[in-house]
């Protein structure tokens, strides 16, 4: 073989490197893009899901509202009971409100600044909430759990 040959194999081999190595570089660039748009795509997904769900817990709260100033509508005027259901329903109607305004992202971060202010209050919340959450859970349960006595 002779030196030119061998230079020339060289020469290719290193090409050959050179190209591959471009190649990799080209599908690593292309991985890390999709791998963003997939993300960004994923991140939009879930903003969308968890504002319908924050529209959906701003009509829960205002029905809640509603109902109890229709029922202290049907109380005696000036009762303590009357008073009370009214202050709780204005009370809820403002919580909708606000929930409505407000983006996901103001959501959490308020809900954080108050955990940081008031820990005992915040995790005494959460844990009434699990606690509601578990009973919702269970009724739920018995409620679609066929009867022993069922359609036979």
């Amino acid at each position: 073989m002779t030196s030119s040959t061998t230079n020339t194999r060289k020469g290719a081999k290193k090409s050959d490197a050179a190209t591959a190595k471009k190649a990799a570089q080209d599908l690593a660039h292309n991985a890390e893009r999709e791998a963003h748009n997939i993300s960004a795509t994923v991140a939009d997904i879930a903003h969308a899901k968890a504002t319908d769900a924050k529209d959906g817990v701003a009509d829960e709260v205002s029905s809640v509202s509603n109902a109890l100033r229709r029922a202290s509508e049907d109380l005696r005027d000036g009762s303590p009971q009357e008073r009370a259901f009214d202050a709780v329903s204005g009370s809820l109607a403002d919580l909708s409100d606000n929930v409505r305004s407000k983006d996901i992202t103001e959501m959490v971060d308020d809900v954080s600044d108050f955990a940081r202010r008031n820990p005992v209050t915040f995790l005494g919340g959460a844990a009434l909430l699990g606690f509601a959450a578990v009973r919702m859970a269970k009724a739920t349960q018995r409620d679609h759990t066929p009867s022993p006595a069922g359609d036979a």
